[in-house]
């Protein structure tokens, strides 16, 4: 009986730690996800002003990945942490209707942001630079895109290549290169 009480027990733990919030927009939340009033540029001078990075995620009703990634990776707490910290998350909605600012001045629904920028999966997290050249969209300044549901080591090692700067080098490691190489050093940490 005590067996079964604790496998109750653990399954029930385990089951609302991964409870995620949906909002009625069927959006899941997340307390690093700001809402704004989605002028772009307005919120990378924020970003900028709280020393993070902006970065702009796609996400829409009833997606399976959407939800995968908010039980499962975005519950991690030194993800989270880590999001929380460095970056200025702005979510759009790939069918939404709200109006965005882009950084070249069209003002358009989030839906045809969408399209204009060739968004086709969600979730999609693009990652922005500290600055972007007048009349370049938000897709042509980007530094890194994100497209689709990644593991919690995958969606780490890429908020941290974009935080970090690595893209900047001049260097052969790409993020490949470079989420193969912290692959290898969390293995090599376990032994």
């Amino acid at each position: 009986m005590r067996f079964l009480f604790t496998l109750l027990t653990a399954v029930f733990l385990g089951n609302t730690a991964a409870a995620v919030t949906v909002g009625d927009d069927g959006l899941h939340i997340q307390p690093w996800i700001r809402d704004t009033f989605k002028d772009l540029q307005e919120d990378l001078d924020e970003a900028n002003a709280e020393g993070k990075r902006l970065a702009i995620m796609f996400e829409q009703r009833g997606c399976i990945y959407c939800k995968k990634m908010h039980e499962t990776v975005y519950t991690d707490p030194e993800l989270a942490g880590y999001i929380d910290d460095n970056f200025f998350v702005v979510r759009l909605n790939l069918h939404g209707d709200l109006e965005v600012v882009d950084f070249d001045g069209d003002t358009l629904s989030e839906k045809k942001t969408s399209r204009k920028w060739g968004i086709l999966f969600t979730p999609s997290i693009i990652f922005m630079p500290e600055s972007v050249e007048d009349g370049q969209s938000a897709i042509q300044a980007s530094v890194a895109m994100m497209p689709g549901a990644f593991s919690r080591g995958m969606t780490l090692d890429m908020f941290t290549w974009v935080n970090e700067k690595l893209y900047e080098l001049d260097s052969d490691e790409d993020f490949q290169r470079y989420h193969a190489r912290r692959i290898n050093e969390r293995r090599a940490a376990k032994e």
